[in-house]
């Protein structure tokens, strides 16, 4: 009889994971929509007065209360981390969320907008590569093919080929900066998911972090006046963490258990196409052939991603 009900149970869990597998890449999918969306949320904190890096605190110290109060009423043992194990949540936390930020916007001071997009999309070839010697992560055809879909894709959206200003070396190689920054949560999250830990306890940690870091770059004071100083400002502040942040890298680390870092990578690349149509919707922003044809492009490198069985 236990035999029976445990060779169930099995199944069950054998079910349940090869599902998770096949679903893994649209949660990941769903992240990189929600990241393309949160430039809706920083135009208007923009407009509240806030700048760049004081947003970066804003939606480090509210996610982390979110999660906290989450955790508390749900399940406390996800507070629990080994401190051995704390420098994986440095290196979500600080390497990357603050280091990618900061580098991000010190590029667009320094650049274009569309360069420093570009620079930034080099991340999914940096996390191809550094899986490929940590993880040993195959380099496929497809993926490569895939991976230069994307890049090409992302250089006709952001209209660089169009650019006409000189770059300087400088904004370059912090450009590349932020490309590092956003490539290494994908390998610190694998470091910590192997580890054992829960995407909940991952997302948590990793912005409890972010938020201690970024008081010593921020005037964390003015922050919390803008957010509190009206009841429809706190209300935006919580549904900014809670869909830029909370689900993004929620649905990001769950699917990255089942999917590899590289081919994640590539499909979170919507974000610049995502960006795009909402600003040509809601902005009216131009929105170009070659922008068409980009989006198309990272649309197809998308489905190439997913298709089986293909080296």
């Amino acid at each position: 009889m236990h035999g029976s009900i445990g060779a169930a149970s099995k199944l069950t869990k054998m079910g349940k994971g090869s599902f998770m597998k096949k679903f893994a890449p649209f949660l990941i999918l769903i992240a990189g929509i929600l990241w393309g969306s949160m430039g809706l949320f920083v135009r208007t904190l923009n407009g509240q007065g806030l700048a760049s890096m004081e947003i970066v605190g804003l939606r480090a110290a509210v996610t982390t209360v979110c999660m906290c109060v989450f955790l508390l009423v749900f399940d406390r043992k996800l507070f629990v981390i080994h401190w051995k194990d704390l420098w994986c949540f440095v290196g979500t936390g600080i390497c990357s969320i603050v280091f990618f930020n900061f580098c991000y916007f010190q590029a667009i001071t320094m650049t274009s907008l569309s360069v420093a997009a570009i620079l930034l999309y080099t991340a999914p070839a940096i996390v191809i590569v550094l899986s490929f010697f940590l993880f040993k992560e195959k380099l496929t055809k497809r993926k490569l093919i895939a991976l230069a879909m994307t890049f090409l894709g992302c250089v006709l959206v952001t209209g660089i080929l169009s650019e006409s200003s000189s770059v300087s070396v400088g904004g370059i190689l912090v450009g590349l900066g932020a490309g590092l920054g956003y490539a290494l949560y994908s390998i610190f999250g694998r470091y910590a998911l192997e580890k054992g830990y829960s995407s909940l306890t991952i997302t948590f940690y990793t912005f409890l972090l972010a938020g201690i870091a970024s008081c010593f770059l921020t005037d964390m004071g003015k922050v919390v006046q803008i957010a509190v100083n009206h009841p429809g400002n706190l209300v935006f502040c919580l549904a900014f963490a809670l869909l830029s942040t909370v689900a993004t890298y929620l649905t990001y680390t769950k699917g990255l258990q089942y999917v590899e870092n590289g081919k994640a990578s590539i499909i979170a690349s919507i974000e610049p196409v995502t960006a795009t149509l909402l600003g040509a919707m809601l902005f009216h922003e131009k929105l170009t052939s070659s922008g068409v044809l980009g989006v198309m492009l990272v649309l197809t490198a998308l489905i190439l991603c997913n298709e089986k069985n293909v080296t």
